[in-house]
């Protein structure tokens, strides 16, 4: 069974990720790391070639990942917005997790970060809002699983999930 955590820049998906990682012994991988080792700097194809070609690349990584077993998977932030990308993760056998996370934690941590994160630059808070009500429902439609983390530590979380699916923990 892989593990797969999706949600909004800035939820955790990547700091969770690694810890039920450590926990377990599962495989971890990131989908925007695996993009940005295969084809660039995420900002750089954004501006080049557009958002349209970044979603081809990571259905492209899902696809390849999706198969493999006993993995944690953070996908990135807009992942899972193609219905393609949820169905290939459970096709086999994978279970979805929505990290959701309050607005202002989330403006906090990436209200900053524009030049690493083409979707928040130039953000207001505003604008987040906004992208954040858009995209829960369909975080919430797809996932198996909702954490709500605040108010949570990395740990915390991360138990959450692992009592959740029953993963092993390493001995």
């Amino acid at each position: 069974m892989n593990i797969i955590l999706c949600g909004m820049m800035g939820s955790g998906k990547t700091t969770i990720g690694i810890r039920i990682s450590e926990l377990t012994g599962l495989r971890w991988y990131d989908t925007d790391d695996l993009i940005t080792n295969e084809y660039g700097k995420i900002s750089d194809l954004f501006e080049y070639y557009g958002e349209e070609r970044f979603r081809q690349l990571e259905t492209e990584i899902v696809h390849r990942i999706a198969g493999e077993q006993n993995c944690v998977i953070s996908s990135g932030g807009g992942c899972v917005l193609r219905p393609e990308n949820s169905a290939a993760f459970k096709e086999g056998g994978g279970k979805i997790v929505f990290l959701k996370v309050a607005i202002e934690a989330l403006f906090e941590r990436t209200g900053h970060t524009g030049d690493e994160r083409p979707l928040l630059k130039n953000t207001t808070f505003e604008k987040m809002r906004a992208l954040l009500d858009y995209r829960t429902p369909i975080y919430q439609s797809c996932a198996d699983y909702t954490v709500n983390t605040d108010g949570k530590s990395i740990d915390e979380v991360a138990m959450e999930i692992v009592r959740e699916f029953n993963l092993p923990l390493r001995g």
